[in-house]
């Protein structure tokens, strides 16, 4: 065997790594799936041992092709280029591991490169990444079952019988006439619970009463998991059973809560991504992700700007708060305008794309998306004050004037909403130059609402003037 590399976290990264890890991520994101995996390969150049980063390369290619794997013609789908890998595997592993990574970007679920990924890492003692070869084929050809039989054999030599398990009811699904499979199901099943309850020539009923307390206790905190630490502790035990089976919904779903009470954002938003994914596409996962992806985004834009303020002539960063809203401004078109093309008559999913237009400063795109939203009663005010917005934005003060008396003439109430929309009438008023008009507006807020905003002093004002 050769020298061994040791399997890292991102922890572990240097901190140049690091930020090149995070604008792979970035990448990822936004689907810039081929930027991501250039980047992530660069970083396996430095580090071999950073597991995490060949699964997202994976993904990622998985991602380009579709999610789905090439069918080939022979094991070694690349030819004669993957059998000079396999001769590499047992001469270099470790230029071998950077070699596959170039044609696992082309076909991340081709059995043969991934068995050379796996007999390469494991000759480098690089067990999990040795796993995650053969995991990848079992997700995208599970026919393969020869190379399953390896990953649960795998397993088995590291005393691992709950994923042998899982793997012998894979190739079982593929080959029901399998008795090996069969037969390794059951006693791995049997060996995986023996360990768990700590059944053996030692143990004692004191042991088994132990364990059962202690998951009564943990199934408890669940339910009950009301301060930060107890949520830690139960999103840790569910994180465990997370890494034995990633496909239990019923277990993503719980993580993925438990990281926005937590307000981990960026987790909740991968955890909930991932939830969508592996349910029948439900629709409220999909929206639940978006969400905290926005929650996301927000506090990374927040948490710059804070810099940005402390730090005025920060020309470089002012640039990167600009590029990331421009970016976001454009992702959140794109969404709403998919959402529209699927559903076109929809006056609230138009009313959103509008919004998205508005807020990007292209107003007369907005503005028909606007107008068609009006048609849904429930939203007509909210609708008519950004289609005002957006005639103001064009100079266009007289129709903007328009919008907004139409909008108070469905407002009774002085709520928070009216107060809004007389506060803009006022200052459209005001910019052009109908003073009288546009105090009235303030006047007719500074009645109910002294602190409302400015108005107190442009009405005061106007009397001591």
């Amino acid at each position: 065997m050769s020298d061994p590399v040791v399997e890292i976290t991102e922890s572990d990264l240097p901190q140049n790594l690091k930020s090149l890890w995070q604008k792979a991520l970035s990448a990822v994101e936004v689907k810039n799936y081929g930027y991501a995996i250039s980047i992530i390969q660069a970083i396996l150049k430095e580090q071999p041992g950073f597991l995490e980063g060949r699964k997202v390369a994976r993904t990622a290619a998985a991602r380009l092709q579709g999610g789905v794997a090439k069918k080939k013609k022979s094991f070694l789908g690349g030819g004669m280029s993957g059998m000079k890998l396999a001769g590499q595997a047992k001469k270099d592993p470790l230029g071998a591991l950077i070699a596959l990574e170039k044609e696992l970007e082309k076909e991340p679920f081709d059995p043969g490169m991934n068995d050379v990924l796996f007999e390469a890492a494991l000759s480098l003692n690089m067990v999990e990444t040795a796993a995650f070869g053969l995991e990848t084929v079992r997700s995208g050809a599970p026919e393969n079952t020869k190379l399953l039989h390896k990953l649960a054999e795998h397993y088995l030599a590291r005393d691992l019988p709950d994923r042998a398990a899982e793997v012998y009811n894979t190739i079982v699904k593929q080959n029901p006439g399998d008795t090996d499979a069969v037969k390794g199901a059951k006693d791995c099943s049997a060996r995986a619970s023996m360990k768990q309850q700590k059944w053996g020539e030692d143990a004692s009923i004191d042991d088994l009463k132990k364990n059962k307390d202690e998951a009564a206790e943990l199934e408890a905190s669940g339910h009950t998991a009301k301060t930060r630490d107890q949520m830690e502790a139960k999103l840790g035990q569910l994180i465990a059973q997370y890494q034995e089976d990633q496909h239990n919904l019923a277990n993503v779903k719980q993580i993925a809560s438990l990281y926005e009470q937590l307000e981990d954002w960026e987790n909740s938003h991968a955890f909930f991504a991932w939830a969508y994914e592996i349910s029948n596409q439900d629709v409220t996962l999909k929206n639940k992700a978006r969400i905290m992806k926005e929650r996301a985004e927000d506090a990374s834009v927040q948490a710059l700007e804070a810099q940005l303020e402390a730090d005025p002539n920060n020309e470089e960063l002012r640039a990167q708060v600009q590029e990331i809203k421009q970016s976001r401004a454009k992702e959140a078109i794109a969404d709403a305008q998919k959402r529209v093309d699927q559903n076109p008559t929809d006056p609230q999913l138009r009313f959103e794309l509008g919004t998205a237009l508005f807020n990007s400063g292209m107003f007369s795109e907005a503005i028909p998306h606007l107008q068609q939203a009006t048609r849904n009663p429930h939203i007509r005010t909210r609708v008519l004050l950004t289609l005002a917005r957006s005639f103001d934005g064009k100079n266009m003060h007289d129709l903007a004037i328009k919008q907004l008396s139409d909008a108070l003439a469905d407002l009774h109430g002085m709520d928070n909403t009216k107060k809004e929309v007389l506060y803009e009438k006022g200052l459209i008023h005001d910019k052009m130059g109908d003073q009288t008009n546009a105090l009235a507006c303030f006047k007719e807020i500074y009645e109910v609402d002294y602190g409302y905003r400015d108005v107190a002093n442009r009405v005061e004002s106007s009397y001591s003037g």
